[in-house]
């Protein structure tokens, strides 16, 4: 892939069949059989936990070929709750992963989101991918989720040092999804065999 031929833009919701379309090829049998990434983003789509000016697209010679995705999400503590900045999923076509697509989404809008004023962000993931770009343990800042549990998949990342709060983090509601709800869904789209094997 020609990364000079990479330009990246804000998500506009002519893109939103297209894109959820990309996010199944994307996460297809990768974490379970079949996946719930793209419903998820149907769900968050116009809802206030969604942050649009953070949504963008990678398009190469015309075609989407990768997506990037924030929410609000909060975290509380003994007496309030604070509002951060969380991003997933993040989508690459199958055969354009691991080519410097999702680099180039998240090395954007990192920036755009500290201008926009959000403390920080907070994912979960693999460490041995984010910790490229600035994330480490959120256990560091005292952030758990909400049963008490962390680990390296839990990660933050602060724009000034101090701004996060500890305290439990939680994510927008629509993440847990419902299995009639995503079969319905799916009827939408073309069928694909589900061949996990994890």
């Amino acid at each position: 892939m020609n990364q000079n031929e990479l330009t990246l833009r804000p998500e506009i919701p002519a893109d939103w069949d297209e894109v959820e379309f990309l996010i199944r090829e994307a996460f297809w049998d990768v974490y379970r059989p079949g996946c719930d990434e793209h419903l998820i983003v149907h769900t968050l789509r116009n809802h206030p936990e969604t942050i649009p000016e953070l949504n963008f697209v990678a398009v190469l010679y015309g075609r989407i070929v990768g997506h990037i995705f924030y929410t609000r999400t909060r975290i509380e503590y003994d007496g309030g709750a604070q509002e951060a900045a969380a991003f997933g999923p993040i989508s690459v076509l199958p055969e354009l992963q691991k080519q410097g697509v999702g680099s180039a989404m998240i090395r954007h809008t990192l920036p755009l989101a500290a201008r926009m004023g959000f403390p920080g962000v907070v994912i979960t993931g693999n460490p041995d991918y984010y910790h490229r770009f600035g994330f480490h343990d959120a256990a560091q800042h005292g952030i758990v989720m909400p049963d008490g549990s962390t680990g390296p998949w839990l990660m933050a990342q602060e724009f000034i040092p101090g701004a996060l709060c500890s305290g439990c983090l939680h994510f927008a509601p629509q993440f847990d999804t419902d299995s009639a709800q995503l079969a319905e869904f799916e009827t939408h789209f073309p069928h694909k065999e589900k061949r996990f094997s994890h």
